[in-house]
């Protein structure tokens, strides 16, 4: 049996600044905004070339604003994808060399973190 992650919650304190982060600085694409009630906004946003989404807004999760940590997306270069963070306005750490792949790190307005990995080359 098949069994795909296709949506992580991303809690927020503001869903229209996290939109415009993901959105504009990040690179996501805005899928889907949605207000189901007043007490339920559905914010999708996906990153390029991902099968998996993002959600945010109110009413998705019980997590704190903040909490989520260390949310992974592989990048083809770390280098470029971390000029491209850094030209946007995002605060990225350098590259991090290791073994198993080149890293990048960036958190949200509101401290979820997230890295970005560049995996070593096939052995």
């Amino acid at each position: 049996m098949d069994m795909k992650i296709e949506l992580v919650s991303i809690p927020v304190t503001d869903v229209d600044r996290a939109k415009a982060f993901y959105v504009d600085q990040v690179g996501f694409n805005a899928d889907y905004d949605q207000r189901v009630n007043e007490a339920m906004r559905f914010v999708q946003l996906t990153p390029p070339g991902s099968a998996c989404s993002i959600v945010l807004g109110e009413g998705m999760t019980d997590m704190p604003p903040g909490s989520q940590r260390g949310v992974q997306m592989v990048v083809a270069d770390a280098d470029a994808a971390r000029a491209q963070l850094v030209a946007a306005g995002v605060e990225a750490s350098e590259v991090d060399e290791q073994d198993w792949g080149r890293f990048v790190y960036f958190s949200d307005p509101d401290g979820n973190t997230w890295s970005l990995q560049q995996l070593p080359p096939p052995e």
